[in-house]
């Protein structure tokens, strides 16, 4: 089992940044096993589903939500077993809970994290 812990959310006014961090672990969880799994980032805003923010694929391919490209940033550190968000001109429609989700590719399976408030003040 793989848990994943983000942190880095907090309360920012409009066109300012915040960057988030994942950092992945586990009994069993090693570099090479996060070296190859595939990495995302998905918020949630009240009353509304959980979407994809970004994601990146083991060999770095970016994906992007239509809302945040060009603004939002999706990297990893695979020595660190950390994924991160940087989140630069923020606006008030951004404010959500951002959750990390790490799927294995050995076997499919996938984790979430615990989440992370973002409130970004007009």
């Amino acid at each position: 089992q793989v848990q994943l812990a983000e942190s880095g959310g907090g309360l920012v006014q409009a066109g300012g940044s915040l960057r988030l961090s994942c950092v992945a672990s586990g009994s069993i969880f090693s570099k090479t096993i996060f070296r190859i799994g595939f990495m995302g980032w998905y918020r949630q805003a009240p009353g509304k589903q959980r979407e994809l923010v970004a994601n990146i694929t083991s060999s770095g391919t970016t994906n992007y939500a239509d809302s945040v490209k060009g603004r939002f940033t999706i990297s990893r550190d695979n020595a660190k077993n950390t994924v991160y968000l940087q989140m630069n001109s923020l606006k008030p429609e951004d404010t959500a809970v951002y959750y990390c989700n790490y799927v294995s590719a050995l076997s499919g399976s996938g984790s979430w994290g615990q989440g992370t408030q973002v409130t970004v003040s007009s």
